[in-house]
């Protein structure tokens, strides 16, 4: 009978200490669930108040995040210019809030893959402000204008029919 009693105590502290690494890990789990950005800032993208109950994937983007004490400019460049654009070439922003303020940038990257939207195809270019009017603020939009080197007016306002003309012949071909 002693040995019964033995044995059925030792199957007991193995349970509690399955209960325990079982809790341990659930506590794990728990420190995991909260979602903690790495610099302060603003929620620019993303409500999960429509998504409540509904589960998460590892890695899945839930929220956009912009910082307060920086801005990222990110210029939607159409794919048929962007050989014009290199990092380091400068530029003028101006915002649909007060689109009669200018403010320059400097192209810093580009993104190598290219995104569809509105039935054409951009990279995304980012950018860095060079200055930061106090009224700016994380999700703003507006229009860029990038300079490039020189050309006569005639080739600027043809270059995108004259490209268009290249790629109908060059379908043509057999």
């Amino acid at each position: 009978m002693a040995t019964r009693g033995m044995s059925t105590a030792n199957i007991m502290r193995s349970q509690i200490k399955q209960v325990d690494a079982q809790l341990a890990l659930i506590d794990e789990q728990l420190s995991c669930t909260r979602l903690r950005a790495p610099f302060d800032g603003f929620v620019v993208d993303g409500d999960l108040s429509q998504r409540i109950g509904a589960s998460v994937e590892r890695g899945e983007e839930l929220f956009k995040i912009a910082p307060l004490d920086a801005y990222r400019v990110v210029l939607e460049v159409d794919e048929r210019d962007l050989a014009q654009i290199a990092p380091g070439q400068s530029g003028a922003l101006r915002l649909s809030t007060r689109p009669d303020t200018s403010i320059p940038y400097e192209v810093a990257r580009i993104t190598p893959i290219a995104e569809q939207s509105d039935g054409r195809n951009f990279f995304r270019v980012e950018a860095s402000l060079e200055t930061v009017p106090d009224w700016v603020a994380p999700s703003m939009e507006g229009a860029a204008r990038t300079v490039v080197e020189e050309r006569l007016v005639v080739k600027v306002w043809t270059r995108r029919f004259v490209d268009w003309l290249r790629m109908t012949w060059w379908r043509m071909q057999p």
